[in-house]
């Protein structure tokens, strides 16, 4: 290496310009790095320093600076008294701002940094980080700044300081060295930590809050040749984050503590100086809304910089509300906003704000972690709506926990996969658990089944056994169909005819002696009542209501939803306590609505409880024909809460004890209703799957394809946000909008939008609405199944209208003035755009001529679009405009005429697991008509926020959004054309689809013909045992899925005769594994 220069050499280079006394400086740094050269090089620095001085003219003059900064006025320092750093200007030079910082790291205890690994953000000049090394004798301390002459500058200051004045290294307590303590690297915040995979404890930082004046000068590529005017600008400036704190200026704070989120350790702590011209409350509010506890450690009042331009601060008053806070002079009381400031200080005046130091730690670290690791996988957009801060701390062990969660599933899961109509599995067992492991009742997911909220529960299992009389407690009537609760058929007076299959509810006391006073007497066939608060305590009430209806052969559903707990130490009960000991009799079973949850107090799910494998099934069947499901997001949070409670229990390790049985047998209580009977026993629903089986799902009108990233996040923004105004979860604007643009369907300000979860459930409104009027409901041949099932659960009067093939089995003008002559005030159901189960299309001449047929007649006509919205082969379709016919046919046709409008938006804007159903009525008589079957469970606040956000997206043909549906339509076109293929090579006759994600098939190759099957789907070739059908409509749904493990529908759930459903939209393995089995079946039925 070269001799060292003269000192009159040195000074002359620097004298020329910042750029050469930099260069001078960075040729000693690396004689300081070279070991051999290290002394000499120290002593040099040393002889510079006293040849010349401290004081300004020096950085005037050759610009750079060596000075003392002085530490032992700081209270307690046991360490050396000064340091002595180096600066040149083109990076910051300490002043009153990092001063205060270091007051601020001053006020934690002396362990804050012993031994622990820390980084310093903005390092400048680094002595923060080597006054840390050298008072709290961290483990590592890295010093980090965007400006690589920093970096430069803070490693020959570190040498200035590890190294005595002879070139000596200096040892500490604990015969280490700064030099072994503390690292410097180029960094843009924490990007060199997250790099290599550090792992911090502490992280400190004095970052810029003022947004530069001039944007672009912050896009240039920051090298250690950039001017020194640019290069200074990085200390005082910041650019746009992309933040939403980049409006008060704190855009570069808010990106530093989010990447801090990720490589600080659970227990680690961030201290930041915080300058207070957004205010106090903003300051605070950056940090508390991403998780964090704060603690102000130390705040004080500095002057501005006078060469700080505040004008993009001004810039920002003047386009919002916000407004900054300014000081004049340190002396000044009152704060003054940024203009006045900017103003003030052109005139010459000091112009002072408020300096604090924050101390911030994660109240949750993992569960964070977790939220934020999820965000920044291409959801940063969302974290501007998380909201963390919580007033009261159960709230936020709630909350976090969940959102923790949520992130995981929507991060983990490309696709939700099938759940049973009894509800989740998983949740089904989580519930389970909770009985087994707090209340030591042995329970498994089959003695559970899920339901949207207590009071469809109830309304549905009444529905299930439709008992003349039931009794039920007063407090749970308020939600049943008006006609129950007025009803005066009871048995033995002059109103009582037992051939009219009516349902009649006698409000009681929830009082248990009162309630078996009126058991006694009026010998009800259900009893559905809870317990007041003072009798659940112990089994005695609940002992005495099983006698009761014991007794006289009654169905006992008893609530329990007020004294179950969801909690860790929960309060003594006394019906669980009994069923610790005793299996629960086959009349009765228990139900639990749950909404005490700390956080959303509107958020509902219920189950019911029951030990007998009958009723589970009924039950488990009841929710699909009446509900369709309980949505996900639902069981999702509830689960979650659940498994908080049992992730931290041990598997109890004694064996559950003996439970006695029923000690009498019941008197034979009330069986299902003969409808439900026939429904349960003849419909096709969905196949329950066994343990350890995995069937394929062809037969669920469900969509398995990947959820896009848009409804991801507006899903996880529905829950991160908090307080949110009506008009933000609103959505009848949304989807006015939609059915407008999509269909042409009008609306005025009398049209009543009805919102649920599953459109089932309304189609079913729409079906007691028929009931009630005396109406007949008509399906096409080719009609949805379970739409149809449900009709005969609820006994309604139905036809079936013929449809043929030379149509595609869709309905006509011709056909419809055929059917309808001879009804009695029609109802017409029809599926479209998009047909299910066929995926043809109707167009808008074809509806038109449709419409004008049911108001020839007075229909009232149901269009249900819940499968449209993916219409892949269009061929001159040209989609819908229903207004102009619709306004036609209202103001010259039948006056009981109507259209109502039904659909989901799941395939529509691909919302997947976030389901949401809608009704659009027009006609006076059936608003009063469906309200007065009030029970619906309604879709939940941040459902209705995340779909408002996907229609407004659709409505904008947000790329996102519009690729995706692209996509899975173009996948959709590709299934379907495979299908058919394979379908075709395998004796199937096929129906080309245009649309959706299902299409039709007739095997004619199979019919009549004799095949064995196993009885088992898992090809247990030892214990399998083998028997021959003759295939035809019965028995095909059953001989496919016992072979191949592939579940579709016959031609008993389409309703034509000899042709089966296929749904497509599937998982990727799932559809290939469909295909396989296809060609499986073909094989079997050959041999």
């Amino acid at each position: 290496m070269a001799v060292f220069p003269s000192m009159e050499d040195f000074l002359k280079q620097c004298e020329q310009s910042g750029d050469t006394a930099y260069a001078a400086f960075r040729s000693l740094l690396e004689r300081l790095e070279d070991p051999k050269t290290r002394p000499q090089a120290r002593i040099f620095l040393s002889d510079l320093h006293k040849h010349v001085g401290d004081s300004d003219q020096c950085l005037q003059n050759y610009h750079f600076r060596i000075q003392d900064i002085f530490l032992e006025q700081y209270e307690g320092y046991q360490g050396r008294k000064k340091l002595t750093m180096m600066v040149i200007p083109s990076i910051f030079i300490p002043e009153d701002w990092s001063f205060t910082f270091y007051e601020g790291l001053n006020r934690h205890p002396d362990s804050i940094f012993k031994d622990r690994t820390v980084a310093e953000l903005g390092c400048g000049n680094g002595w923060i980080s080597i006054a840390i090394a050298e008072k709290w004798l961290p483990s590592k301390v890295y010093g980090l700044d965007i400006n690589p002459r920093a970096v430069k500058v803070s490693w020959i200051n570190l040498y200035l300081n590890a190294l005595d004045e002879k070139g000596q290294l200096i040892y500490d307590s604990e015969k280490k060295t700064l030099l072994d303590r503390v690292e410097f690297y180029e960094s843009d915040l924490l990007a060199y930590c997250r790099d290599h995979d550090i792992q911090l404890e502490r992280i400190v930082g004095c970052i810029p809050q003022i947004l530069n004046p001039n944007p672009d000068a912050m896009s240039k590529i920051i090298t250690e040749n950039a001017s020194e005017e640019f290069l200074y600008s990085l200390s005082n400036y910041c650019a746009l984050q992309g933040f939403v704190e980049d409006q008060f200026g704190l855009g570069l704070i808010a990106r530093a503590v989010e990447e801090g989120i990720s490589v600080i350790k659970p227990m680690g702590i961030m201290i930041f100086n915080m300058g207070g011209r957004p205010g106090q409350a903003v300051c605070k509010r950056l940090f508390e809304r991403r998780g964090f506890h704060i603690n102000k450690l130390w705040q004080t009042k500095v002057i501005q910089a006078a060469d700080t331009d505040i004008s993009a601060l001004v810039e920002i008053e003047k386009n919002s509300p916000h407004r900054f806070e300014f000081f004049m002079g340190l002396s000044g009381d009152q704060p003054i906003c940024a203009r006045t400031a900017w103003a003030y200080g052109k005139a010459g005046g000091q112009i002072a704000h408020a300096l604090s130091v924050y101390s911030c730690q994660l109240r949750q670290p993992n569960q964070v972690k977790k939220i934020f690791e999820f965000l920044k996988n291409g959801f940063h957009d969302v974290s501007s709506s998380l909201d963390l801060s919580f007033k009261d701390d159960s709230v936020a062990d709630e909350k976090i926990p969940f959102l923790a969660y949520l992130a995981g599933e929507l991060k983990g899961s490309s696709s939700f996969p099938y759940e049973s109509p009894a509800g989740s599995k998983h949740f089904r067992n989580l519930i389970a658990g909770f009985m087994k492991i707090y209340h030591h009742i042995p329970l498994n997911s089959n003695n559970v089944v899920i339901f949207p909220s207590r009071a469809v529960a109830i309304e549905n299992s009444l529905r299930l056994f439709s008992p003349h009389l039931a009794i039920v407690d007063e407090h749970l009537t308020r939600h049943l169909p008006r006609q129950w609760l007025t009803s005066l058929a009871i048995e033995g007076t002059e109103n009582y005819d037992p051939s009219k299959d009516a349902i009649t509810v006698i409000e009681a006391p929830k009082q248990s002696d009162l309630m078996v006073e009126l058991i006694k007497k009026l010998k009800p066939q259900v009893v559905i009542t809870g317990m007041a608060q003072f009798e659940a305590v112990t089994s005695s009430a609940f002992v005495q209501l099983l006698d009761i209806t014991r007794e006289i052969g009654s169905r006992l559903f008893l609530d329990i939803s007020d004294q179950l707990e969801l909690s860790s130490l929960p309060s003594p009960n006394g019906v669980l306590k009994y069923l610790a000991g005793t299996r629960l009799p086959s009349h009765a079973a228990i139900l639990c609505g749950l909404v005490k949850n700390q956080v959303y107090s509107d958020l509902e799910v219920a189950f019911v409880i029951s030990e007998e494998e009958a009723i589970f099934k009924a039950l488990s069947k009841t929710v699909e024909v009446l509900e369709g499901n309980t949505a996900p997001i639902r069981q999702f949070y509830y689960g979650c809460l659940f498994h908080e409670l049992l992730a931290f229990k041990l598997t109890d390790r004694r064996p559950p004890a003996e439970r006695e049985c029923e000690k009498a047998k019941s008197v034979e209580a009330i069986g299902f209703a003969s409808s439900a009977i026939s429904v349960l026993n003849d419909s096709e629903l969905s196949i329950s799957e066994e343990e350890k089986s995995s069937l394929i799902h062809m037969d669920v009108d469900q969509s398995f394809l990947p959820i896009p990233s848009p409804v991801r996040a507006a899903i996880f923004e529905s829950f991160a946000r908090q307080n949110m105004a009506e008009s933000e979860i609103d959505v009848t604007p949304s989807i006015k909008q939609f059915i407008e643009s999509n269909y042409g369907f009008p609306t005025d300000n009398s049209t009543e939008f009805v919102y649920t979860d599953f459109s089932q459930a309304l189609f079913n409104r729409l079906i007691l609405c028929c009931i009630q009027e005396g109406g007949t409901f008509c399906f096409p041949a080719g009609s949805n199944g379970n739409y149809v099932s449900a009709a005969k659960f609820l006994k309604a009067n139905i036809i079936s209208i013929p449809t043929d093939s030379a149509s595609g089995f869709k309905l006509t003008e011709k056909l419809l003035d055929g059917a309808l002559d001879t009804v009695s005030k029609p109802w017409v159901y029809i599926s479209g755009p998009t047909i299910n189960p066929s995926g043809l299309l109707y167009s808008n001449k074809e509806m038109e001529n449709i419409l004008t047929a049911c108001a020839k007649f007075g229909a009232r006509v149901v269009i249900d679009t819940s499968f449209s919205g993916l219409e892949f082969d269009l061929g001159g379709w040209g989609g819908w405009d229903l207004g102009a016919t619709l306004s036609k046919l209202t103001s010259s046709g039948n006056s009981s005429f109507s259209v109502s409008l039904l659909g989901g938006l799941s395939l529509q804007i691909l919302s997947g697991v976030l389901k949401f159903g809608f009704l659009v009525l027009n006609h006076p008589y059936l608003v009063n008509a469906f309200y007065s079957f009030p029970g619906l469970s309604k879709p939940h606040s941040t459902v209705k926020y995340a779909i408002k956000k996907l229609l407004g997206l659709n409505e904008q043909k947000a790329k996102d959004l519009t690729d995706a549906v692209a996509d899975q339509t173009r996948k959709l076109k590709s299934r379907s054309q495979r299908m058919k293929e394979t379908l075709e090579k395998c004796g199937w006759e096929v129906l080309q689809p245009y649309g959706g994600v299902s299409m039709m098939a007739k095997p004619s190759a199979y019919l009549n013909k004799a095949v064995k099957i196993k009885r088992t789907a898992d090809d247990d070739v030892q214990n399998a045992t083998t028997y021959e059908v003759k295939l035809d409509d019965s028995n095909i749904r059953e001989a496919i899925v016992k072979s191949t493990g592939l579940c579709i529908n016959s031609g008993l759930w389409t309703g034509i005769p000899g042709y089966s459903r296929f749904t497509f939209a599937l998982e990727e393995s799932d559809f290939e594994r469909a295909l396989d089995c296809i060609i499986k079946f073909k094989d079997i039925v050959s041999k």
